[in-house]
C-alpha cells in the first residue's frame, strides 16, 4: 500500500482545485442542510434554502468530475479501512446528489416534495457525516504521526492549506448568506389601527361588538390575511382554490345584499356596529381597522375580493362556542417574496414553500378546523345590548341544532355526521394536502380532499355576481338542496332520498261540492340542523300547491308568485318574524333594532310538519280567465262538462332572499330576483264521483 501511495503525489492531490471545491461545497451543503433540518423557520434559513439549492446544483457537476478522477487515481490501491470509508462516503454523496436533484425538481415543477425522498436525503446526510469524517480524520492523523519525512511534510502543508481555503470558502458563502438576509427587503406590514380609530367599546375590545380577536390584540395589515389566489396559481392548491372562488366564504363580503345592509347599519347605528357583522362576513376589513368612523367604504379592497380567505380560516387557532365570530386569529409569517409583485418573486416564494414546507403546514393545518366547534364560531349568532340597546336575543344557531340532533353521537364517530362530512364532502384530488389520517375512515394516501365549495343553500349570489364557475356551482347547489349529491363516507348513516321530502296525503275519492282536505307532510330527512336555516327574516321556503281538473284548469292554488315575484298571501311558509322594541316587523334585515321573534316556523333535524289546505270541489269544469279577489278566491265560468279527476301537485320551494328585501336593498327597478329551487315535490290524483256512486 505504501509503495502505491508513494507513486501518487499526495501533496498535489490535496492542493487540487477540484478537491478544494468539493470539500468546501460539501461542508457548506452539510452545514446548511443541518440548519434547514434542525433550526426553526426564519428569514436566514429561507436564504440558506435558496443557497443550499444553488450550490447543490453546482456541487453535483463538480463532484461528478472529481469522483471520476479520484477513482481513477486510487482505484489500484488495496482495500483497507480508509478506502472502505471512502466507498461509504462516495455512496452517501451519490445518494445525496440524486435525492437533492429530485427534491429540487419537485420543488420547482411539482406541487410538493416527496416525503420519502426528503427522508432519504436527511438520513443520508448523517450517513455521510459518519463515513466521511472517519475517512478524513484517519488520513490526517496517520500523516501527522509520520511527520518529519521528506514526503509527508509537503502533504501536511497541503492539508493545512486545503483546510484553510475550505474554511475560507465556506465562511465566504455564509457571509454571502448574511448579506442576502440583510439586503432582503420584505413588504412592510402596517399592523396598526388608523389614527382616528374609534374604540367605542374600550381599547381592550377594538373589534367589538364582534367577539373576534387577534392573537396580538391589535390590527393586522389586510395583505397578511389575503392572497388566496396565490394558493391556486402556484399549482399546489389549484383545485381547492377553484372551489373556494365561487363559495359563500369567498363572496361573504362582496355579496351586494351584505354591502347594502352594512351601509344602512353604519348610517343608522354607527359604523362601529358593523364590526358585529365583520367577524364572519368581512374579517380582513375588520382586523385591518376599516370598519371605523370617518371611513367612506367600510370594506377594503382585499376584504371585498376575498371575504373569508384561505388565511383567515386556516390561521384561526382558538374558537369559543359563544358564536358571533368568537375566535382568535394569528398572523402567520409569510415566506420570502410571498407578498412581492412580479413573476420572479412568485417563482421564488412558490419554490420556498414547496422546498421548505414545514412551517407552511404547521402554521396553516391543524385539527381544530376539522371539528364542528370550529364552525360554531360563526354559525351561531345572537344580538345583545351592544347592538340593539335592549338585550340578548338568539338568532341562527346551526351548531346547537346539530349538537342536539340525532346526527351527533359524542365519542362515536361511526354514528356521527359532522359539518365537514356534509358540507365538505370528499372529492378525488391531486392536491398535495390530500389524505388525512385524523379521520377515522380515512388515511394519508386516500388521494382525496374536502371540497371547499362549502355547498349549502345559496344559489343566488354566484349567478348575480357572475363568479367564475357559477353555473356549475349553482347546479351542484340545486342537487345539494334536493339531497341528490352522493356522499359515500356517510351513506350508511342516513336514509336515502330527498334532503327534505314532501308527501301529499289526499282522499282517494270525493264528490262534487264536497270539501276537500289536503295535507302536505314535510320531513327534515338529511339536514343536520333546522330547515331552513340562516337569517330567517330573509330566507323563504314554502309549499306551492296547485289543483287542476282533468283538462288542466286550475281549481285551487296556494304559494304561487305574482308578476312582481311576491308569494301569494296566506301561503304555508317556513320563516321567522322578528320585531323591534315597538313590535314593528324586522323586514329590512335591520337586526340592530331586533329584540325578539313573534313567529317562527322551521323543521328541527328528523322532525316533520304538516301543511293543510281546504277547498270545495266544483261540480263542473271551470273555464275562463282567473280573476283574483281580496278573499284570495278565484272566479271562473262554469261549463256543462263534469269534473272526473283532480290533479294535485305540491312542491317545496326555496329562495335565499325574499323579494321585498331585494327591492329595498337594490331597488325595485334593478329587476333582481332570487332564483327558486324545487327541493322536493309530489303528485296525486283524486277521483271525483257523482253522488250515489
Amino acid at each position: 500500500m505504501n509503495n502505491q501511495s508513494n507513486q501518487i503525489d499526495r501533496a498535489k492531490e490535496w492542493q487540487h482545485r477540484l478537491l478544494l471545491s468539493v470539500l468546501a461545497f460539501l461542508l457548506f451543503e452539510t452545514l446548511t442542510g443541518l440548519s434547514i433540518y434542525l433550526l426553526p423557520f426564519s428569514l436566514s434559513n429561507q436564504v440558506i434554502v435558496l443557497l443550499h439549492t444553488a450550490i447543490g446544483l453546482i456541487f453535483v457537476i463538480i463532484y461528478t468530475w472529481y469522483q471520476i478522477r479520484h477513482w481513477m487515481v486510487y482505484r489500484s490501491m488495496k482495500m483497507h479501512h480508509i478506502k472502505l470509508t471512502g466507498h461509504f462516503s462516495m455512496a452517501a454523496t451519490v445518494v445525496l446528489s440524486v435525492t437533492g436533484l429530485v427534491l429540487t425538481f419537485q420543488a420547482a415543477f411539482q406541487t410538493k416534495i416527496g416525503p420519502g425522498w426528503d427522508l432519504i436525503h436527511i438520513i443520508t446526510t448523517f450517513v455521510l457525516i459518519a463515513s466521511l469524517l472517519p475517512h478524513l480524520i484517519v488520513i490526517v492523523v496517520r500523516d501527522f504521526k509520520d511527520r518529519g519525512g521528506e514526503i509527508i511534510e509537503p502533504v501536511l502543508a497541503a492539508q493545512k492549506q486545503n483546510a484553510f481555503y475550505t474554511l475560507l470558502i465556506v465562511g465566504t458563502l455564509f457571509a454571502v448568506s448574511a448579506l442576502l438576509v440583510y439586503a432582503y427587503e420584505p413588504v412592510k406590514l402596517v399592523n396598526e389601527f388608523p389614527d382616528d380609530y374609534s374604540y367605542l367599546f374600550g381599547e381592550d375590545r377594538p373589534f367589538a361588538p364582534s367577539l373576534a380577536q387577534t392573537s396580538s390584540g391589535g390590527a393586522y395589515d389586510s395583505r397578511s390575511l389575503g392572497g388566496s389566489q396565490n394558493c391556486g396559481s402556484s399549482g399546489c392548491h389549484e383545485e381547492i382554490a377553484k372551489e373556494w372562488e365561487v363559495s359563500a366564504h369567498r363572496y361573504s363580503s362582496m355579496d351586494p345584499a351584505f354591502q347594502a345592509v352594512q351601509k344602512v347599519m353604519g348610517e343608522q347605528n354607527g359604523p362601529e356596529s358593523t364590526r358585529y357583522c365583520g367577524g364572519c362576513h368581512d374579517p380582513i376589513s375588520l382586523f385591518s381597522g376599516t370598519k371605523n368612523m370617518f371611513t367612506e367604504d367600510l370594506t377594503n379592497l382585499v376584504g371585498y375580493q376575498e371575504g373569508v380567505s384561505c388565511i383567515v380560516c386556516h390561521a384561526i387557532k382558538k374558537t369559543d362556542l359563544k358564536g358571533n365570530a368568537s375566535y382568535t386569529i394569528t398572523q402567520p409569517k409569510r415566506y420570502m417574496f410571498e407578498l412581492h409583485e412580479g413573476k420572479t418573486a412568485k417563482l421564488l416564494s412558490d419554490f420556498l414553500i414547496r422546498a421548505y414546507p414545514e412551517y407552511h403546514v404547521e402554521s396553516l393545518q391543524h385539527r381544530l378546523f376539522k371539528s364542528p366547534e370550529f364552525c360554531a364560531a360563526c354559525h351561531k349568532q345572537f344580538i345583545d345590548q351592544e347592538v340593539n340597546n335592549v338585550g340578548w336575543v338568539q338568532l341562527q344557531n346551526q351548531f346547537d341544532n346539530w349538537r342536539k340532533s340525532q346526527w351527533n353521537h359524542p365519542d362515536d364517530p361511526t354514528k356521527t355526521i359532522e359539518c365537514r362530512e356534509c358540507h365538505m364532502p370528499l372529492t378525488d384530488s391531486r392536491d398535495p394536502s390530500s389524505g388525512d389520517p385524523l379521520d377515522y375512515n380515512r388515511n394519508v394516501n386516500d388521494k382525496k380532499h374536502r371540497s371547499h365549495r362549502f355547498l349549502g343553500a345559496n344559489q343566488f349570489i354566484p349567478q348575480l355576481l357572475n363568479l367564475p364557475g357559477a353555473s356549475e356551482h349553482i347546479a351542484l347547489t340545486e342537487k345539494w338542496l334536493q339531497g341528490k349529491i352522493e356522499i359515500p363516507e356517510i351513506e350508511d348513516k342516513w336514509k336515502p332520498g330527498p334532503a327534505v321530502p314532501l308527501e301529499l296525503v289526499v282522499p282517494e275519492k270525493i264528490t262534487p261540492g264536497q270539501e276537500v282536505n289536503i295535507q302536505v307532510i314535510i320531513v327534515n330527512n338529511k339536514v343536520g340542523h333546522d330547515f331552513p336555516t340562516g337569517p330567517m327574516d330573509i330566507i323563504q321556503a314554502w309549499v306551492e300547491l296547485v289543483v287542476k281538473d282533468q283538462n288542466g284548469n286550475e281549481v285551487f292554488t296556494s304559494g304561487l308568485r305574482d308578476e312582481r315575484h311576491f308569494i301569494q298571501p296566506g301561503s304555508f311558509i317556513f320563516k321567522a318574524e322578528s320585531v323591534d322594541q315597538y313590535g314593528n316587523l324586522i323586514d329590512r334585515h335591520n337586526l340592530w333594532e331586533m329584540v325578539g321573534v313573534r313567529y317562527r316556523r322551521v323543521l328541527f333535524p328528523g322532525f316533520s310538519d304538516k301543511a293543510e289546505f281546504t277547498f270545495s270541489c266544483p261540480s263542473n269544469i271551470l273555464s275562463g280567465e282567473e280573476q283574483s279577489n281580496p278573499q284570495n278566491e278565484f272566479q271562473f265560468q262554469m261549463t256543462d262538462d263534469q269534473i272526473t279527476e283532480l290533479h294535485i301537485s305540491a312542491k317545496l320551494l326555496y329562495r335565499k332572499i325574499d323579494q321585498f328585501l331585494l327591492n329595498f336593498l337594490l331597488g325595485e327597478d334593478s329587476g333582481v330576483t332570487a332564483p327558486i329551487s324545487v327541493i322536493s315535490e309530489d303528485q296525486k290524483i283524486i277521483e271525483v264521483v257523482s253522488l250515489g256512486k
